[in-house]
């Protein structure tokens, strides 16, 4: 591959290929993915936003963790696939955003799409052409997208990725998560639970 690091690793003694894009930007966390078997047009991809809070402090305010493993799960079981992973926390708006966004919705009642307009911010500005790119890279023109979020399909398919989706089925939410869930279905995302 032109413009990546790629190399072996292991996880739960199945081995994959970790690839690193290098596009010249001088980022110190570019866009990553792992790369199970060898994927082939309609495999499952997923396209994962980094979340220090659910992936790292394993919070249950939101699904990131969740739709993380599930996502490696279905990858796992399928054969071959891809998970590529953006630095793109709080969508898009970075760790402190995010914090801020979180703070005032504990005050004042409001969902963090909501918090992120009274902070300035947009609700969702993240970019998936790095991670079109990546496909692109790995020779896919086609995938089922592990996602419940139509703007990642409509990203990939902006740039002739054909994509359908693959909608993740959530497990009965409970407390913090229903909420974020409800939020989440009212800004445009599909959510399915078991």
């Amino acid at each position: 591959m032109t413009g990546a690091v790629v190399h072996k690793l292991e996880a739960d003694g199945r081995p994959f290929r970790a690839v690193v894009m290098d596009d010249g930007s001088g980022r110190l966390n570019p866009p990553s993915a792992a790369v199970y078997g060898e994927p082939s047009d309609g495999c499952p991809v997923r396209i994962h936003s980094r979340c220090v809070y659910g992936e790292i402090f394993e919070s249950t305010n939101c699904d990131c963790r969740w739709q993380l493993q599930e996502s490696l799960r279905i990858i796992r079981e399928h054969g071959s696939g891809v998970l590529v992973y953006l630095d793109q926390e709080g969508r898009g708006a970075g760790l402190l955003v995010k914090a801020q966004g979180y703070k005032l919705s504990q005050e004042e009642g409001l969902d963090t799409f909501a918090s992120y307009a009274a902070l300035g911010f947009k609700a969702d500005s993240r970019d998936y052409s790095a991670a079109a790119d990546l496909l692109k890279e790995l020779g896919l023109g086609a995938v089922r997208l592990l996602t419940n979020n139509p703007d990642k399909l409509a990203a990939l398919g902006a740039v002739g990725i054909k994509a359908e989706m693959c909608q993740l089925v959530q497990p009965e939410p409970s407390g913090e998560t229903l909420k974020y869930l409800a939020a989440k279905s009212v800004h445009g995302h599909v959510i399915r639970s078991a």
